[in-house]
């Protein structure tokens, strides 16, 4: 039953007699009644007809024991402050358990000191405390007692539910802005601004692989086109696509002498001529007599006649007319690295067709070469690409099955005898570059010619640098004025360090050249510009 509901229930006051006591109420507890503010509890209470707070019918008439609710004054509780228990605070402490005094429990009491006691300890707001009672807005509990005497506070707190396993989450993502939204227009510029960046981009890129791998022949100054075959365009990286792009451009030479005298070696086709170029040391022997025969891939013999050769740079040609097979592409020998791997090509020791690979291991290093009597002079290509007797005159080529040298000599191993030594991964090459030129001269010409400073050096100096011996009258050597005994240390700021070098530097170069030697006289350092002039051989 609700307190609207209630009858009128009557006010009895307690007998000061009655032995059963009852548990006292502290003045620092709060007692039952209204809570009002406490500056509003110190005023008196108006003149007018007194009510208690459990009954909605306060204002009716009490029963016949004359305690009536009528004017203020009247009756043991009708004045505040007359009665046993008119005055606030005076008379027989007030029990829970058994009814109050009439008229108790009627004046307002002050505000209880707060609910701080009843309450945790503030927290953060990412640590709140669930399954508390809820509050006011002004922080405090608010309470009504619903019987006199009632203790603070007893209502029943409100159940707040536990947090989600993700609330953090959605505390994160709560105080976490979004992005604001981008336009669909602007989302779609964007995009075709980063395609076009992306085609322009590509296009610079494959410009420059193209240009980075431009390995496509030189032009040269004069002499007929050789090494302009089709282009292999093979996957780079694959030795046998090069092997199957090269091997019907390479040949077999089989030289019988006017002495009796054999040789075989290696070849390969440089133009639609039947042009093939080769080792001088390989055809050396048919060179006053005799015969070569060319072997093709295909295992057709044809002979072959010998248009030039060069002893020189250990280079010649020969041609077979009507020769079916296709011509090599050359490289470009001064754009190899150390280190890019490299293919070589030939027949060693009579086995034709035969493809092994390696690496470009040194550039420039001074070789000699030849037969007896006929020394070359090489600034080679140094490969650990096995190179046996019989691979002389053969292709090095590069990954894309372009030739950037002429194989022509090994190392061997001291003591071991002419013909008794093979591979020890030390290989030599005549660079293309060299090669071509000199190649054309003999296609051109017969001959081939390479350029001199008209001075001998002594090949037995181990000083550093090379000794000048002798100097030619007339010779470029002469009008530049060096001596003998001078000593070249240097060629275009190029050190030189052994007479093997200085002739090496020298023949890299063309005749009508001028270069700069740097030399020493008495110790003293000098420099001298000296004209190239020329030789054939």
């Amino acid at each position: 039953m609700s307190s609207d509901d209630a009858e009128p229930t009557q006010r009895m006051p307690r007998d000061p007699a009655d032995p059963a006591a009852t548990r006292e109420f502290t003045t620092d507890r709060p007692v039952a009644g209204p809570v009002v503010p406490p500056d509003e509890a110190t005023k008196p209470l108006p003149s007018e007809e007194v009510t208690t707070p459990l009954t909605a019918a306060a204002s009716a008439p009490l029963s016949s024991n004359g305690a009536s609710s009528g004017a203020p004054g009247s009756g043991p509780a009708g004045a505040a402050g007359s009665g046993p228990a008119g005055a606030a605070g005076s008379g027989p402490p007030v029990s829970a358990l058994t009814p109050p005094a009439p008229g108790s429990g009627t004046t307002p009491l002050a505000r209880p000191g707060g609910n701080s006691q009843y309450r945790q300890a503030e927290r953060s707001m990412t640590q709140r405390s669930f399954g508390q009672g809820s509050s006011s807005g002004n922080g405090q509990a608010a309470f009504r007692p619903v019987y006199q005497g009632q203790a603070w506070p007893t209502q029943q707190l409100t159940y707040v539910p536990p947090p989600p396993l993700d609330w953090h989450q959605q505390q994160a993502r709560a105080y976490t802005p979004a992005p604001p939204p981008k336009s669909s227009r602007v989302m779609t510029i964007a995009a075709i601004v980063a395609l076009i960046v992306g085609l322009i981009a590509g296009a610079g890129a494959a410009a420059t692989v193209v240009a980075l791998d431009n390995n496509a022949p030189a032009d040269d100054q004069s002499g007929p086109a050789i090494g302009t075959g089709a282009d292999p365009k093979i996957r780079s990286g694959s030795v046998s696509a090069v092997a199957a792009t090269l091997l019907p451009s390479v040949v077999q030479l089989k030289v019988e002498g006017a002495d009796d005298s054999n040789a075989t070696g290696s070849g390969f086709v440089i133009d639609n001529a039947g042009h093939i170029l080769t080792n001088n040391h390989v055809v050396s022997g048919a060179a006053q007599g005799g015969s070569i025969q060319v072997v093709t891939e295909k295992g057709k013999t044809s002979t072959a006649r010998l248009v030039g050769r060069s002893p020189a740079y250990d280079l010649a040609v020969v041609q077979v007319v009507g020769l079916a097979a296709p011509s090599v592409q050359f490289g470009q020998s001064d754009k190899a690295i150390v280190g890019q791997d490299v293919v070589a090509i030939g027949s060693p020791l009579g086995l034709a067709g035969t493809v092994t690979s390696g690496i470009v291991s040194a550039k420039n290093r001074p070789v000699t070469a030849g037969g007896e009597g006929e020394i070359s002079y090489i600034n080679a290509l140094q490969t650990d690409a096995a190179i046996n007797p019989g691979n002389s005159g053969g292709p090095l080529v590069d990954m894309n099955a372009r030739v950037i040298g002429v194989n022509s000599a090994i190392a061997t191993v001291r003591g071991a005898t002419e013909g008794s030594s093979g591979n020890i991964g030390l290989g030599f090459a005549i660079p293309i570059d060299q090669a071509r030129r000199t190649a054309q001269q003999l296609i051109a010409d017969g001959k081939a010619s390479y350029p001199v400073i008209g001075a001998n050096v002594d090949m037995e100096f181990n000083g550093d640098g090379a000794r000048v011996d002798q100097v030619n009258a007339g010779s470029p050597a002469q009008r530049a004025g060096l001596r003998p005994g001078d000593v070249i240390t240097s060629i275009n700021n190029q050190l030189v360090g052994s007479a093997e070098a200085l002739i090496v530097a020298i023949r890299t170069h063309r005749p009508g050249e001028t270069i700069r030697l740097d030399y020493e006289r008495g110790g003293k350092p000098r420099q001298a510009n000296v004209t190239l002039g020329q030789q054939i051989g």
